[in-house]
């Protein structure tokens, strides 16, 4: 089952602003990334998945659930049916949340900037170009 591409398009107009997104097809649906790290996504099997961190209070709230897959719960994340972001206010709240989230993980050190130096081949290949 393909994405829903309009809450998708919504979703994108809520991030709009920020440069630190970036959208990925992941499990079947559109995941949107802060920071690489994932903070909601646009379901293949409905609704949407946020990342709530330990926030276990949503769960009492309309229209959303636990995330399962297969037999295995998710923590940390949840699934909003599409009545509980129907309006743009609700939309913005539930990515606001996902943010939230990711903004409260610790930084991930091994996540290390791409290197400027040259390849080692290249680095040999100067070597032998000497001798």
């Amino acid at each position: 089952m393909a994405y829903d591409e309009q809450t998708a398009e919504r979703v994108r107009k809520v991030l709009a602003g920020r440069r630190d997104v970036a959208a990925k097809k992941m499990m079947g649906g559109l995941a949107f990334m802060v920071k690489g790290s994932m903070c909601c996504s646009v379901s293949g099997r409905g609704g949407l998945l946020i990342r709530v961190g330990a926030d276990e209070g949503v769960f009492g709230e309309p229209h959303v659930r636990q995330v399962k897959m297969d037999a295995r719960t998710m923590s940390g994340f949840a699934r909003v049916d599409p009545e509980g972001y129907a309006t743009d206010a609700a939309l913005k709240t539930w990515v606001q949340r996902g943010l939230d989230a990711v903004a409260s993980l610790p930084a991930d050190k091994s996540r290390k900037p791409a290197s400027r130096k040259a390849p080692k081949r290249a680095a040999k290949s100067k070597r032998r170009a000497k001798e």
